[in-house]
């Protein structure tokens, strides 16, 4: 199976709708007709392994599981053959992975004809590919060099080097050392598996034994670190340090650590790892130490904090809920966090350390908002220290910033209310019923009473009273006056003071707001076209669309599935709006094709509670189906009529 039908059979997994051959046909940049064929030949091989792929005229494709058992063992068959696959690549983001790793493996120089020969491709395609191969290196403080007659050859620091390794040498999608793991760093180590799993049990044992606490991710790293290490030294090669950082580094309590490691490393591999290794070593200790907040009271972390670290996340938070007005600035649990990610984060820029989350695209897609906030945070640190961070730094701070808002939407208790009403019980219990019903998690009615009784009321123990009756009284608690038979006016009026959010979504895409099936052929010109749309409606800077590229820059706002969500390095407009466009056709998106593209404006210094709108946002990034029907609307009204559905 080829890697375009993985990619069909995984979209058809993906989604719980049947999808078109033309929508496949976008993402694949096919024709339908190809992608009917592919699902043919899918279908024999899937009729062998208990699954099917059932097509509806009119509808799309829509994959049946036949036999559960049949299928999983068919897709962990599949899997364990193809993660360690040394086909030839037949796409550009895989061609340029490829690339990266023989030029990483390599002791010579490479010729690119010869290159061009082995992949069956033109000498001017990878003339393409090697401007994003130098820009990827380049972040690695790594060049490809040329030498006339001999061909390409990566140089750069060893250091920089393994971190390249460590990265593209091997698939990362597995999270966990599993055989997947071990299988591919036996290949590049020329190591057998079972030295490997001992490398890896000595390193669990060292690190229990002398209390050093990181994260699953961070471990794994440490042992592909080593491995690449090891495979390093075989081949003569070893890192520099300067002496300061290496003086430094020996009077880190992590070097100890380091060194009883080495020493029983140097034993299972018999080979003499140079001093300067564990000062490797003790970098990425440095890099992903961790203390395990469960085992260690909040009180004694606050007092092990680095005050200057805790003065910088609290410039965090404060700076996000200027931005966004998220209601986080009272979270300690927040603060601690961001001190306890931020002190071995520094350690790695020191050291020029890259790190690499595999949560990055999820966070990115599922909490637009908290990677939002953690961009904020990163510009704080770019204000105070002139460290600038990536995507998957960025990240990292968006978990604990997400952990704070979804902790903050915890403690949206209840509203409780009491109903005044002065034309009998029938009444009061009718406008009681009607409340529950409609707000039932959010209010709870703790009585009713008339009008002369309003004295009685615990004033004390309510947030605010519903009354079909003006009350005279200077009451301490908010009064909603409505009729005595509730009307829809009347249950919106309620709505809005209980949810406290913004109107609902449509109202901030007005007709004059949206585009369809426009003809752009790239970023640029769309993000021109939005930009000049939003300057025609609102009262903007002069630099508002330099703004948008600068974000641009920062982080790519294509989320996949046809999705980008440009907007302004901060808030910039007076009101909060979006101007959306779809596309006739797919455009490439800083390597990412998009169809869907929604500039987002946010109000500057607003108030509103925006996480419904990102909510909704979010929702269109995960659901193909929904990003499909929006992109097929040829009308307002049906485009609308879909978002609010969505939204509902």
């Amino acid at each position: 199976m080829d890697t375009r039908k993985r990619n069909i059979l995984k979209e058809l997994m993906a989604s719980n709708t049947p999808i078109t051959a033309g929508y496949l046909g976008q993402i694949l940049e096919v024709s339908s007709r190809t992608i009917r064929e592919d699902i043919k030949d899918l279908n024999q091989i899937l009729s062998k392994h208990g699954a099917e792929i059932k097509s509806t005229r009119g509808i799309g494709y829509e994959l049946e599981i036949i036999e559960t058992k049949d299928f999983h063992s068919f897709l962990s068959d599949h899997s364990q053959n193809t993660i360690v696959d040394n086909k030839l690549p037949n796409s550009p983001e895989s061609r340029i992975v490829y690339i990266i790793k023989k030029f990483l493996l390599s002791e010579k120089y490479i010729k690119l004809e010869d290159l061009a020969d082995e992949m069956h491709v033109s000498k001017s395609t990878l003339q393409l590919d090697l401007k994003s191969i130098r820009s990827i290196l380049k972040s690695y403080n790594l060049q490809l060099n040329s030498l006339p007659n001999y061909g390409l050859k990566i140089e750069g620091k060893e250091l920089n080097r393994r971190f390249a390794m460590s990265e593209y040498v091997f698939n990362r999608d597995h999270t966990a050392p599993d055989l997947l793991w071990i299988d591919q760093l036996s290949t590049i180590t020329h190591s057998d598996k079972e030295t490997l799993t001992n490398i890896w049990r000595l390193l669990i044992n060292k690190l229990d034994e002398n209390n050093v606490s990181l994260s699953d991710i961070a471990v794994n790293n440490l042992f592909v670190h080593i491995a690449i290490a090891y495979k390093r030294i075989k081949n003569g090669h070893s890192i520099n340090l300067v002496q300061k950082d290496l003086k430094d580094i020996e009077s880190q309590k992590e070097y100890e650590v380091a060194k009883n490691i080495v020493k029983e490393v140097e034993q299972i591999w018999q080979v003499s790892f140079p001093d300067i290794e564990v000062a490797y070593i003790t970098i990425h200790l440095l890099g992903t130490k961790m203390i395990n907040e469960s085992l260690v009271s909040e009180k004694k972390i606050e007092n092990i904090m680095d005050n200057n670290i805790k003065s910088l996340a609290i410039s965090m938070v404060e700076s996000i809920d200027d931005e966004l007005n998220l209601g986080i600035q009272g979270d300690t649990e927040l603060l601690v966090g961001l001190c306890l990610h931020l002190k071995p984060a520094l350690n790695r820029y020191k050291y020029g350390m890259n790190i690499r989350n595999p949560l990055l695209n999820d966070i990115k897609t599922n909490y637009p908002l908290a990677f939002e906030a953690g961009l904020i945070a990163s510009l704080v640190l770019y204000e105070k220290l002139n460290i600038t961070i990536d995507e998957n730094e960025i990240a990292y701070l968006a978990l604990h910033i997400g952990a704070a808002i979804e902790r903050q939407k915890l403690e949206h208790t209840p509203k409780r209310c009491y109903i005044v009403c002065a034309s009998g019980v029938g009444s009061s219990q009718l406008i009681r019923y009607r409340i529950e019903s409609e707000f039932h998690s959010q209010i709870i009615v703790e009585g009713v009473t008339e009008y002369y009784r309003i004295n009685e009321i615990p004033l004390n123990k309510i947030d605010f009273i519903i009354s079909t009756v003006p009350i005279k009284h200077d009451l301490p608690i908010p009064i909603i006056e409505v009729n005595a038979i509730l009307s829809e006016k009347d249950i919106t009026k309620v709505g809005e003071f209980v949810e406290s959010i913004e109107e609902k979504i449509a109202e901030y895409i007005p007709k004059e707001n949206l585009f369809l099936n426009k003809s752009f052929s790239s970023k640029e010109e769309v993000i021109d076209f939005l930009s000049s749309v939003a300057e025609s409606k609102d009262t903007l800077p002069d630099n508002y669309k330099e703004m948008i590229y600068e974000r641009e820059e920062i982080a790519t706002t294509a989320y996949g599935n046809l999705v980008a969500i440009p907007h302004p390095i901060s808030p910039q407009s007076t009101k909060t709006f979006l101007t959306i466009c779809t596309l006739d056709s797919p455009i490439n998106w800083d390597d990412r094709k998009v169809q869907f593209v929604c500039l987002l404006n946010v109000e500057e210094n607003s108030k509103e509670n925006l996480q419904r709108m990102y909510g909704l946002l979010g929702n269109i990034v995960n659901d193909p189906e929904l990003v499909r029907q929006l992109i097929e609307a040829k009308n307002y009204q049906e485009f609308v009529s879909t978002v609010i559905n969505i939204n509902d």
